[in-house]
């Protein structure tokens, strides 16, 4: 009898958990994400395109594991450890796309889909990697210890293709010896005539040696220098190879870690601050036929010399750098070859990231020229502009080249003709174009783009000599797309503002069936109504539309309040119709509709997806447009909804933690109450790659410092601030919180609090530092707006 009570005890708690959500509280929220569903991830197709693959997780417990589904049979079904084995790894096609090189463990493989085999092609105890065909696919090149080798696929064996050497072999030995030494042998060898014989004898003996020795490989010094990027034309003639210096004493943080399995603290190694010394590079090319090296020479880039806008603000630095009249460094990314080896390309990046040159390379003499020039007063960037990278870019034919531009303002498609020098603009409109991939018989673009709402991303498909994008898939909401090799099939991960992402699988055809492989949301997820949040849209004091969220109380609290939720990462695009990164605070911002809030979350100046002049609006003033927007928000909200404007807080973490601290520091008559969490308090102390984009350096910029600075600014703080940091936060390190913790305390500011939580890095893993922190924010929005 009391077993069989004790088994009631447990199926009546598991019809506990499984019964419906009713009512939205912190603890239930902020449990372990798997309640909700564990959605698909890693997804990509088997390479006959026959299989989708994914990761899953279908009980909510343990690691995800490795699911299978086909076009014709959508059921997932778990792949063997056996079937898992013989995956293929990442690799490169032919170009008739019917064999696929790849590494795996080190090793190399070539797999032939028409007779469905794959062979080991090496088996050594180094590791080779980045294997693809040379240009006539006779053989494969492949890198091994920064070393090019090529493997003969007709029988003709492996031959090394480079010699990377630190420092040179093969010098001649230098004479060491003094003065009277090399007097005395003059001597003997003016008066004696065996001497004379045995000196002969030796130089033939030379001679001859090195007549019949095997042709060495030209030593490719590299000295302390680092060799990187590492590339052969098609041909195998030429080889391009970077060298680069690395920065000297750099200086990087350290994170206590006080919570150890030791018992006493442990230093953490992080970053370094912005700022920070730079290492610098050289792009060298080896010309195997002449058997010379020389650097491809950047000194003709078009603008090479020219500097920012922004040091005018600076008059003494401004002329000590026009008397240097120095070369600004860049970095160069390629080359990227046509088939033929006829033409090659490169993208040269500048480390003050205010230019993007595609160049010809002339690699027989190491020269440059223009094909196109993006420069920006700001920084280079957009979706397919990669910052010191390629982007999006590569071949049509052996004379046409694509790559996407902001010239437009927005991030578009363009194609150049590298003989004439021709530019061709393929998309165009207020919005941006994605991902971008070049089909396999190359004639068609395939990308995803915002074309019908800034919110909505969709899959298109666009002849490579342009006219009008054709939308291929139709599900309202976010598409992720991942295109089976053969391009039959569409692998869609989908999701909706208030649906979790799941997997459709789509013929690759305008208007076909998106059917459903995964049902990944739990049941307990589904039974409560979640407010799929209204996007509004309302126009900000420079008179530009602002995209924003709304979520409304079915009963509006008799004080009229309102939060404001201001997403992290600045450059992020929160308000769209798929399921946010911020899935904990869209379910916080249910509840606090729930219980009488009005919520407002805006994609305020900086955001993604609105293209280049609202990316770059805080170009030297964080916390000036992007805060200005919300301050603009509370107004709307104020209008049209009836929110009582004394009753305002905002909260938000990383980003948002920053704008919170600057909303409450200078504009304490607009916000009441602020939970900022892992907030960046002094932009000097972040890290330099996000950071000098931006604002420069703070050395040479220290105005764009001062006024984008929370901690400058501390002193007018007067509504109620909650502040929450992990103290081994890797990203936002929590000494930011600690100096600004220190300023307040200075400024004798008493209406404030700090949450520490000690085990926890920027992104918080463990529950109960989720529910804590939310918990303390919610009790602070109770307490002070709606007094």
């Amino acid at each position: 009898m009391k077993k069989l009570f004790t088994l009631l005890l447990i199926a009546g708690a598991a019809n506990a958990n499984a019964q419906k959500l009713d009512t939205l509280t912190i603890e239930k929220i902020m449990r372990d994400p798997k309640w909700i569903g564990t959605s698909p991830s890693e997804i990509r197709w088997s390479d006959d395109s026959k299989k989708l693959l994914f990761k899953w997780n279908t009980d909510k417990t343990g690691p995800d594991e490795l699911f299978g589904a086909t076009p014709a049979n959508v059921k997932p079904q778990k792949v063997s450890i056996e079937d898992q084995r013989n995956l293929t790894g990442n690799g490169s096609w032919n170009k008739k796309h019917t064999q696929k090189v790849f590494e795996k463990n080190g090793d190399l493989y070539l797999e032939d889909l028409k007779t469905n085999k794959t062979i080991q092609l090496t088996h050594t105890e180094q590791r080779e990697s980045a294997p693809v065909f040379n240009g006539d696919e006779t053989e494969v090149i492949f890198s091994q210890a920064n070393n090019l080798f090529a493997l003969g696929l007709n029988g003709k064996g492996l031959e090394q293709l480079t010699n990377f050497v630190k420092s040179a072999k093969n010098k001649k030995a230098k004479d060491e010896s003094n003065d009277e030494e090399k007097w005395l042998k003059k001597q003997q060898l003016e008066l004696f005539d065996i001497i004379k014989v045995e000196a002969k004898d030796a130089r033939q003996d030379s001679v001859e040696e090195a007549t019949l020795a095997p042709k060495q490989l030209k030593e490719l010094v590299f000295g302390e220098k680092r060799v990187g990027r590492v590339k052969i034309s098609p041909d195998e003639r030429f080889v391009i190879y970077r060298l680069t210096k690395p920065a000297a004493d750099v200086k990087e943080a350290i994170v206590p870690n006080y919570v150890t399995a030791s018992g006493f603290t442990e230093d953490i190694p992080n970053r370094s601050k912005v700022g920070r010394p730079s290492s610098t590079s050289e792009t060298y090319i080896f010309d195997r036929q002449r058997d010379s090296v020389y650097k491809i020479n950047t000194k003709e880039i078009p603008g090479i010399k020219d500097l920012p806008d922004y040091v005018k603000d600076y008059p003494n630095e401004l002329a000590e750098l026009k008397k240097q009249n120095a070369d600004r460094q860049v970095t160069i990314e390629g080359p990227f070859w046509s088939e033929n080896s006829a033409f090659a390309v490169v993208v040269v990046s500048a480390l003050d990231n205010k230019d993007r040159w595609i160049m010809r390379l002339e690699p027989a003499t190491g020269k440059l020229a223009l094909l196109d020039r993006q420069r920006d007063e700001a920084w280079i960037g957009g979706p397919g502009i990669e910052n010191s990278a390629a982007g999006n870019v590569g071949w049509i034919d052996d004379t046409h080249f694509y790559y996407q531009s902001e010239a437009s303002g927005y991030s578009h498609i363009y194609v150049v003709d590298v003989t004439s020098g021709t530019k061709k603009q393929l998309t165009s409109g207020k919005w941006e174009v994605q991902t971008l991939q070049l089909s396999n018989d190359k004639k068609t673009f395939y990308f995803t783009a915002n074309i019908d709402h800034p919110g909505l991303t969709d899959f298109y498909s666009l002849p490579v000599s342009g006219g009008s994008p054709v939308k291929i898939t139709s599900l309202k909401g976010g598409n992720d797309v991942t295109l089976s090799p053969d391009e039959k099939w569409l692998a869609i991960r989908y999701s909706y503002s208030n649906k979790p992402w799941d997997l459709y699988v789509q013929a690759n055809k305008p208007g076909a069936k998106a059917l459903q492989v995964t049902n990944s949301v739990s049941a307990e997820y589904n039974s409560y109504p979640w407010r799929a949040p209204e996007i509004i849209t309302f126009k900000n004091r420079y008179g530009s539309d602002v995209y924003a969220r709304i979520y409304q109380a079915k009963k509006a609290d008799p004080a009229k309040p309102a939060v404001i939720f201001v997403h992290g990462a600045g450059y992020l695009q929160e308000v769209t119709y798929s399921w946010s990164y911020y899935f904990r605070e869209f379910m916080f911002n249910n509840m606090l509709a729930d219980n009488g809030y009005t919520v407002l979350d805006i994609d305020y100046t900086a955001s993604a997806g609105y293209g280049r002049d609202w990316r770059t609006g805080i170009y030297r003033h964080m916390g000036g447009k992007d805060l200005s927007d919300q301050v603009d928000g509370v107004k709307y909200l104020v209008e049209k909804y009836g929110v009582n404007p004394k009753h305002v807080g905002l909260y938000g973490g990383s980003y948002g933690g920053f704008i919170t601290l600057m909303g409450m520091f200078t504009e304490p008559n607009v916000f009441a109450a602020g939970g900022a969490i892992r907030s960046v308090t002094d932009w000097a102390h972040y890290n330099h790659e996000y950071t000098s984009n931006i604002l420069n350096e703070p050395f040479t910029d220290e105005i764009a410092y001062r006024q984008s600075s929370p901690i400058y600014f501390a002193n007018g703080l007067k509504g109620n601030l909650l502040m929450l940091h992990g103290m081994i936060d890797q990203n936002v390190n929590y000494q930011d919180i600690v100096r600004l913790s220190q300023k307040l305390i200075e400024l004798h500011k008493e209406n404030w609090e700090l949450a520490s939580y000690p085990v926890e890095d920027h992104a918080f893993e463990q529950p109960s530092s989720w529910t804590d922190e939310y918990k303390r924010i919610y009790k602070l929005f109770e307490q002070t707006l709606k007094k």
